[in-house]
């Protein structure tokens, strides 16, 4: 384990004032030369580690799977050979259907190594949904030369809504009944050739690696397009600023999807840059799957541990009940990362108190803020941080720009890490950017310290998300969520706010299963959410969560009158969440505009929960 003064860089951070009152800042630390691609990190690698564990997943008798750097890049090499022979290119991409796995990794490493871009696409649009919408418009958009799906016979009904009259079908088991396929072991078993020898010099910085699809608030998914010099920008400048992972070579243990450019860029480039070992989880932040996430982290331990917020909640739960899990977690983690939505305090408050209970003293613990358009990593947090919400400064290598905008700080960024823009999409390219060249992700910024650039950023909400009441006051969306969800524990596992140009802040509360039923022991372990939501337990302690929430708020717009909890959960298929759990706020009201409605309703229906007793 490092020490932890010895982990981070010390931030270096340029700010420049705007004549609009706004900022640019920057990192005085230079990025320096970049490799030609990620497929160069991986020859390093085989050729200087060849025998050392690089991907490794779970067997169906639960044994582990490993495959080393030299395996993983001979496998590449053949497989990027396959793709050549059946004219696979920048026109005829690979689309990925299935979750992560070790043939899936073989697979994009091999279109990398080619020069053939990756599409991977989220589990959710082919095994979640019900109409294949967004899985048809992404291979319409595409047009893919090959199609893999690990299981055949698991993605049989997804094959059958998208059009594969070009594509080839690939499988690692189960070909699918009514289809011609093509088992993942033919493609391994080609030799490389003069063509791929060709198409891997060829490959370089500007080269599309992947394509990206971002669900968006509402409409079909955006396809980014990531190039191989955005991906090596990313690793690069994360060892700059963590030198710890290029010390101690990283052991992960990691869910996130790799169709999200957290898991899928951040995460996995991350060991394949610094020649560590990535542990396929094949458990998720759900009932019934967190469990095995549990059992791999008691059986490998971590030197860095990534997850969102939901993924930590669950998890804790866990941990808190299972000293020797807990203890195999902490023993060499270096710190702990959390990205994709706000942490809540309290969440943050139990992590440190089990780390100090297991250690003796406080993991550290980090976070960074990003996008896809950006392969993710536009600010890092390396230095240490007090409580959650601080997202870092400006990684070495780009820019950020923060623009004034209805009273807050709007975000842009340039540099190495950013798109070019979107597959075939030049429309939304050009809305993407602005003059400057900067693009433009729609958050909000502002200074941890307005005298001290280098004390970092805090995220302060989406532009687009935050509304005002009819006192005129704006309501910080992301802000008021994470202090409901801290408030309302443990009954709320996410929520969206409501009441624009109401006279007071509504929530649509998403509840937790295992929370209600702890408040109520009365009812069979079974119990169903319809059932525990309509419970007095419940509906008593949410009413107190608003209370003490409402009783530290300083005005209006920090407080919330009432809350309806919903038993239908959030929807792929509407764009509602994705499939790493997080919420779209525009996309939940606009779909569920009925049920804001009843909340705001006078007088309020029964169901309505009220935070003010004179009220009920």
């Amino acid at each position: 384990m490092t020490a932890p003064n010895s982990l981070f860089a010390e931030p270096r951070i340029e700010a420049r004032s705007l004549p609009d009152g706004g900022m640019v800042l920057r990192s005085e630390v230079e990025l320096g030369p970049l490799p030609r691609a990620t497929c160069d990190y991986l020859r390093h690698w085989a050729e200087r580690a060849p025998n050392r564990t690089f991907l490794a997943e779970r067997r169906a008798d639960g044994s582990w799977r490993r495959i080393g750097y030299a395996e993983a890049r001979a496998a590449a090499r053949a497989i990027g050979q396959a793709l050549l022979e059946r004219e696979l290119g920048p026109a005829r991409p690979l689309m990925i259907l299935s979750e992560n796995g070790i043939d899936h990794a073989l697979l994009t490493l091999g279109a990398l190594e080619a020069g053939v871009p990756a599409v991977p696409v989220s589990t959710a649009y082919s095994l979640l949904s019900k109409d294949f919408q967004k899985l048809r418009y992404i291979a319409d958009l595409v047009e893919p030369g090959m199609v893999y799906a690990a299981d055949g016979a698991r993605y049989v009904e997804a094959l059958k809504a998208i059009n594969l009259k070009f594509a080839e079908i690939v499988v690692s088991q189960n070909p699918p009944a009514g289809f011609r396929t093509t088992p993942i072991s033919a493609l391994l078993r080609t030799g490389p050739g003069a063509a791929l020898e060709a198409a891997s010099r060829a490959v370089g910085p500007d080269t599309v690696a992947k394509i990206l699809f971002t669900s968006g608030s509402t409409g079909d998914p955006k396809g980014v397009i990531n190039t191989q010099r955005m991906l090596c920008a990313n690793q690069e400048s994360i060892a700059l600023v963590w030198p710890f992972v290029a010390r101690r070579p990283p052991v992960l243990v990691d869910w996130l999807p790799w169709n999200h450019t957290f898991g899928g860029n951040h995460d996995i480039n991350l060991v394949l840059r610094n020649g560590g070992a990535f542990y396929i989880d094949e458990g998720k932040p759900m009932p019934g799957l967190i469990e095995r996430t549990a059992a791999n982290l008691k059986e490998v331990s971590p030197t860095l541990y990534l997850n969102v917020p939901r993924g930590y909640a669950m998890l804790l739960d866990h941990l808190e009940r299972d000293s020797g899990l807990a203890e195999n977690f902490f023993r060499e983690l270096d710190a702990v990362f959390y990205a994709a939505a706000a942490l809540p305090q309290s969440l943050w408050e139990r992590i440190e108190r089990l780390s100090e209970k297991v250690l003796g003293r406080r993991v550290p613990m980090i976070s960074a803020w990003g996008a896809t358009e950006t392969a993710p990593m536009a600010t890092s947090v390396h230095y240490p941080i007090a409580r959650a919400g601080n997202v870092g400064v400006p990684a070495p290598g780009w820019e950020l720009k923060l623009v004034p905008n209805g009273g807050r700080l709007e975000v842009r960024v340039r540099g190495a890490n950013v798109t070019p823009g979107y597959f075939r999409r030049p429309d939304l390219t050009e809305q993407a950017f602005d003059a400057e060249g900067f693009y433009c992700p729609g958050d909000a910024m502002r200074l941890e310290d307005p005298r001290d650039p280098t004390r970092g950023l805090v995220f302060d909400g989406r532009i687009a998300e935050n509304f005002k009441l009819s006192t005129g006051s704006w309501v910080s969306v992301g802000a008021l969520r994470v202090a409901a969800i801290a408030a309302c524990a443990p009954l709320m596992e996410d929520g969206v706010l409501t009441g624009h140009d109401r006279d007071e802040a509504g929530l649509l509360m998403f509840p937790s299963l295992a929370g209600c039923r702890s408040l109520c022991p009365h009812l069979p372990k079974d119990a169903p959410l319809a059932t525990l939501v309509r419970e007095p337990a419940v509906r008593a302690a949410l009413a107190e969560g608003l209370r003490r929430l409402n009783a530290a708020a300083t005005g209006s717009s920090q407080r919330i009158g009432r809350a309806l909890l919903m038993t239908e959960p959030p929807s792929i298929d509407r764009g509602e969440i994705t499939d790493k759990g997080y919420l779209n706020q525009r996309a939940c009201l606009t779909h569920r505009a009925e049920l804001v409605e009843r909340l705001h309703s006078d007088p309020p229906p029964e169901e309505v929960v009220l935070a003010d007793r004179s009220r009920l």
